[in-house]
């Protein structure tokens, strides 16, 4: 029995390959991404002339660095001259509208899995959006599947990573294709790189702010908060909301920090009862950008948009109020 169902238009993707042509894959990287441009780019490989790989983030997260390392992933920084290199370009797991940087990049490919924009269509000669799919590596499993490519060990860990982190181990919405991808890629999985990846955790300087969380943290009803003034990377507050979820009796976090010049709110939640995204929304959606999904957001806010007293007072008055209501939906 096949693994997976047959891919409509992979011959039209296949049709945009030419020897004559360079092509240069782009994405916001993280490590659906990653894995997702590596698929990419193999399925290119002996179809065009050559294939590089762009990120326009920095990567800071100790699991992104630790998978670059141990899987060879050649990705490097994108800048606006790098256009004049190439012939044609390709985006995974985004799309034009999410990044600044992708903007006047004349894409032929977007294969991606985020919600479709009404405001934002997405013009390219080949656009495969799979809005069901909790992983994007998750369709270009399915695309080596149907073109009968086998990955190779480092690809295959890229790939069963990169579905394990953007469905968060099945804790978030997924699809059966995604179980089938993980599934299929198992056999061909280097586990104890896989295990050396995610346990990559956090850099050791990092943990000084376990300490401030610790001492800063306030309870509202199921929910905790704390505003740890400056830190280094908003992937900090990332993991604190994610580690301080696990306290027994909390149902919500939200751990937040000014990140250059920027204040920082990183929303999670339990997805029972409290939908994060629109919480944070709720909270922050009048002074910044907000939103996510249930159980999982995030703000970013203008410092000066907190006004003249301290920034921990002006999120914990927004904050606490909201926690008043029922948490049914809210």
């Amino acid at each position: 029995m096949a693994y997976f169902r047959s891919v409509p238009r992979l011959e039209d993707l296949l049709s945009l390959f030419t020897r004559e042509e360079s092509w240069l894959i782009l994405m916001n990287a993280d490590p659906d991404a990653l894995a997702s441009a590596m698929a990419l780019k193999r399925i290119m490989s002996r179809r065009v002339q050559s294939v590089g790989i762009a990120h326009v983030n920095e990567i800071s997260r100790p699991d992104n660095l630790e998978m670059l390392h141990c899987l060879r992933i050649p990705t490097v920084r994108f800048r606006k001259s790098m256009l004049k290199k190439y012939d044609r370009f390709a985006l995974v797991d985004s799309q034009p509208h999410h990044h600044e940087s992708f903007s006047g990049v004349p894409f032929s490919v977007v294969i991606d899995h985020h919600p479709l924009s009404d405001e934002h269509p997405v013009n390219a000669e080949y656009v495969d959006i799979q809005t069901e799919y909790g992983a994007n590596a998750s369709r270009l499993t399915e695309y080596l599947y149907n073109l009968k490519v086998r990955p190779g060990k480092l690809l295959a860990t890229a790939l069963s990573y990169g579905i394990k982190t953007d469905t968060m181990n099945f804790e978030r919405a997924f699809s059966e294709t995604d179980l089938r991808a993980f599934q299929y890629l198992h056999k061909f999985t280097d586990t104890l790189l896989l295990r050396k990846i995610y346990r990559s955790e956090f850099h050791f300087d990092w943990l000084r702010y376990f300490c401030q969380a610790y001492f800063k943290l306030r309870m509202t009803g199921p929910g905790l908060f704390a505003y740890l003034e400056d830190v280094e990377s908003p992937d900090i507050l990332v993991i604190l909301a994610d580690l301080f979820l696990r306290v027994q009796g909390a149902d919500w976090t939200v751990i937040s920090g000014t990140v250059d010049g920027r204040v920082v709110a990183i929303f999670r939640g339990d997805g029972l009862r409290r939908d994060m995204g629109k919480f944070a929304a709720r909270c922050f959606g009048d002074v910044g950008s907000a939103g996510g999904h249930r159980n999982a957001a995030r703000a970013e806010i203008p410092l000066d948009a907190t006004g003249e007293g301290p920034v921990e007072v002006f999120l914990w008055n927004r904050i606490k109020p909201k926690t008043s209501r029922s948490h049914t939906g809210s």
